[in-house]
């Protein structure tokens, strides 16, 4: 019996399902457009993918993707393809253009997402998982406890390296257990990487001098992979205790090889994540993607934000948790990051929705846009998390942070 991969997709065309679904086990194993002397039966049997089964669907979309084949009216169905083992061995490398490669380019399809992604055990093997992930993370901040509450440095880029020293500051002071660079701020001419980690670090050394607990600082490493390694040992050198990386622009393998390098948790944005996710016929689905991110050994990852001010909705947030919250290949464990317009007035819904407090919430506006300040944007969202778990409506809280954020931020993010 061949150790497989199974992807599942979703597949739209015009032409019968049977003949769609075979040109993509075909173009992604062993096939071509025509047959060739070496594709043998022996080669065959070793190594073509096999359709498993078929489950035909509504179809998703009304309009196919431009160049479809066909004259039929569209059709869907999901379905299962196994690819073996021993076309790619367990490599991210290999695996990402077998399961997400031309296939998506194929006239056959009218539309085709990758849902879902079932890993071999030998991928397991293979990589490292998270060095940190929720307990590890929660042990750094010294919070062992409820949800871990943070911002993102707000202006998104334009600030000096000194700018951040009175923020990161104030908001450490406030007990905020997280920050973190933007996505588009990683080591760029306002604020050069190494300054930006002096200024930082110093202000965190004062926050735990103060204190007694020193904040998260996710500094945004993303570059060329032996810059990144070298960033990475920048930070920790200073005192750093986390690095962030675009996942969608280091690229897969990239952050597999700072897992390996790393000794600080490594905090993955998803930037770019809609190209890819958004669109109802095309793409790859948040459930099959969250599965090749961790495998990268990512200790946090991005799954969007409940009530969001992107393109996103409550359910694909809610299933992204779930999945990020359930073991695979029964490990690699991780922590849900919930970012986009989240403040105080966010957190019944995504507790109600998760049943967690195992969640890192992010709130960029949430925080720096609360009328008294970034440390009352922080104060008021542990209040409605404190009231959400003891089943207190937020309206009912006689507290004037949160009362604030409400008359400030209920109309604003409504939906």
């Amino acid at each position: 019996m061949r150790d497989l991969t199974v992807a599942t997709y979703q597949v739209v065309t015009r032409l019968p399902l049977e003949q769609a679904v075979s040109a993509i086990a075909g173009e992604q194993s062993t096939g071509t457009f025509v047959s060739v002397a070496g594709e043998t039966d022996e080669l065959r049997a070793r190594h073509s993918a096999v359709v498993l089964d078929m489950t035909e669907i509504p179809a998703p979309i009304t309009e196919a993707l431009p160049g479809s084949r066909g004259d039929q009216p569209l059709h869907a169905a999901l379905v299962r393809i196994g690819f073996p083992l021993d076309n790619t061995g367990p490599s991210l490398t290999n695996l990402f253009p077998v399961v997400a490669g031309n296939l998506y380019e194929l006239r056959e399809l009218a539309g085709l997402k990758l849902v879902d992604l079932d890993l071999p055990a030998a991928f397991g093997d293979a990589y490292l998982p998270a060095g940190f992930a929720v307990d590890g993370t929660r042990r750094l901040v010294g919070r062992p406890s409820g949800v871990l509450i943070g911002t993102i440095v707000k202006p998104n880029v334009g600030l000096r390296p000194s700018d951040y020293v009175d923020l990161v500051l104030e908001l450490g002071l406030a007990g905020a257990d997280f920050i973190k660079d933007d996505e588009v701020n990683a080591d760029c001419p306002p604020a050069p990487l190494p300054q930006r980690v002096r200024a930082v670090t110093g202000a965190l050394d004062e926050v735990e001098r103060r204190t007694g607990r020193r904040p998260m600082y996710a500094f945004n490493i993303s570059d060329e992979p032996d810059r990144m390694l070298r960033n990475h040992d920048l930070v920790v050198a200073a005192g750093g205790t986390c690095v962030m990386v675009n996942l969608n622009v280091v690229g897969f393998p990239a952050v597999a090889m700072l897992r390996r390098h790393a000794r600080v948790p490594i905090h993955a944005h998803v930037t770019g994540i809609g190209a890819l996710a958004r669109h109802a016929g095309l793409g790859i689905g948040h459930v099959a993607y969250q599965k090749l991110a961790r495998l990268t050994g990512i200790d946090h990852l991005h799954c969007g934000g409940f009530h969001s001010k992107f393109y996103v909705t409550d359910d694909d947030v809610a299933a992204m948790v779930e999945a990020v919250r359930t073991p695979l290949l029964g490990g690699f464990p991780c922590l849900p990051v919930l970012s986009s317009a989240q403040w105080a007035g966010t957190a019944p819904v995504t507790l109600e929705r998760t049943g967690t407090e195992d969640l890192l919430v992010l709130a960029g506006g949430g925080v720096l846009g609360h009328p008294d300040g970034p440390a009352a944007g922080i104060t008021s969202i542990r209040q409605a998390w404190a009231a959400t778990a003891a089943g207190v409506p937020l309206h009912e809280v006689d507290s004037p942070e949160l009362v604030r954020a409400l008359e400030r931020f209920g109309g604003v993010v409504a939906r």
